[in-house]
């Protein structure tokens, strides 16, 4: 038990990361080409807008099976924890960055042409007032986006992709051990409420209201 929990939390710990840090990138683009109105910046927010609906909208059971042939080129295997972090990160980033182009679009206008008015760059701009101000929704999408991604790893465990899904599915479900499928889903349900109440911490910390 103590080794499926361990594998739950590397899993999700890797993914998030590469989640976070691609999905504020992904949702700054779509937050960027939004604001433009050329034909040019309009038609590519519309391209990325659809790709990025089209993964969000996929299941997660469906996308696993889809993405076994870019898996096995990521990390040569598809079984065992290392095996669902591909698809993992592939589901979460459109997720992630459509709620970072929400936090980024909430910002008040008024604290962006101030930071014009001073001759902000753009670098100084994200930095500074974009990611500064939205930094509660971030770190509040980050929560949610985490809550849902230990649920996708134990889809990910029926499959053979380790943790607490695996083991509740084997040794639980498969060979009528209810005491380990009840166990498994306490822990998980630990990992859920520990992940919400950091993240619930944070937000309160961060909000300047």
């Amino acid at each position: 038990m103590g080794q499926a929990t361990i594998e739950t939390v590397y899993i999700t710990f890797i993914s998030m990361f590469f989640t976070i840090v691609l999905g504020f990138l992904l949702g700054l683009l779509l937050y960027s080409l939004g604001k433009k109105h050329s034909p040019f910046g309009k038609i590519l927010f519309f391209v990325v807008s659809i790709a990025s609906n089209i993964f969000r909208s996929i299941p997660y059971i469906v996308l696993l099976v889809l993405l076994i042939p870019f898996t096995k080129f990521m990390v040569g295997t598809m079984i065992g924890p290392v095996s669902v972090i591909p698809s993992l990160i592939v589901s979460a980033i459109p997720f992630y960055a459509r709620l970072v182009e929400v936090a980024l679009r909430e910002v008040n206008s008024g604290v962006l042409e101030a930071a014009d008015a001073m001759g902000a760059s753009p670098f100084e701009k994200t930095v500074k007032v974009l990611l500064s101000e939205s930094l509660p929704a971030l770190l509040s999408g980050i929560t949610i986006t985490t809550v849902s991604m230990i649920g996708y790893t134990a889809m990910g465990g029926v499959v053979g992709g380790g943790g607490l899904g695996q083991l509740a599915y084997q040794q639980g479900f498969t060979l009528g051990k209810l005491t380990v499928t009840l166990v498994a889903t306490a822990i998980l349900l630990l990992l859920v409420f520990a992940v919400q109440f950091i993240g619930d911490m944070l937000v309160k910390r961060a909000d300047k209201r």
